[in-house]
């Protein structure tokens, strides 16, 4: 019997996450253009509750997914293959942990700490949105191939 769970075998469009990235870099330039305003702690909060949504719920529940699929997508062509939606979650998950950094240190007065966070958020992104490389999915891939233990043979 297999232990995989439906959410580890959904499969997503890889331009879907690029999609998402583009629109992650534009939110996390903003913060990081007016931060520690609140300008800019509200673009990390907005950016923050994506990646939350992303990292809980999944990839493809996500507004940017909802965007992607209704405006992007019927105007490509189909894809050349799907990807596991493990990995773009798992980055979605870091993604979240580095923008709660930049909300909690912003306002304590840690404005090196925070900008420092969201930075390495938003290259991660800007990496996806004009390459195509998932930092985090790579990051995930590595974690799991270091974890991977093979089946005791009887």
């Amino acid at each position: 019997m297999s232990t995989t769970t439906a959410a580890q075998r959904a499969q997503v469009d890889p331009r879907g996450p690029q999609f998402a990235a583009a629109i992650t870099v534009v939110i996390l330039a903003g913060a990081l253009l007016f931060s520690p305003s609140l300008p800019g702690f509200v673009l990390l909060g907005i950016q923050a509750v994506l990646f939350g949504i992303g990292a809980f719920l999944g990839v493809a529940r996500t507004p940017h997914a909802w965007l992607f699929k209704r405006f992007v997508r019927p105007r490509l062509a189909p894809p050349a293959h799907l990807e596991d939606a493990a990995p773009p979650r798992f980055a979605q998950q870091v993604g979240l942990t580095f923008a709660l950094i930049g909300l909690v240190f912003w306002p304590l007065g840690f404005n090196a700490v925070g900008a420092i966070a969201v930075g390495f958020a938003l290259a991660a992104a800007l990496l996806n949105a004009l390459f195509g490389f998932c930092l985090g999915c790579e990051v995930y891939l590595l974690f799991k191939r270091l974890t991977y233990r093979p089946a005791p043979t009887t």
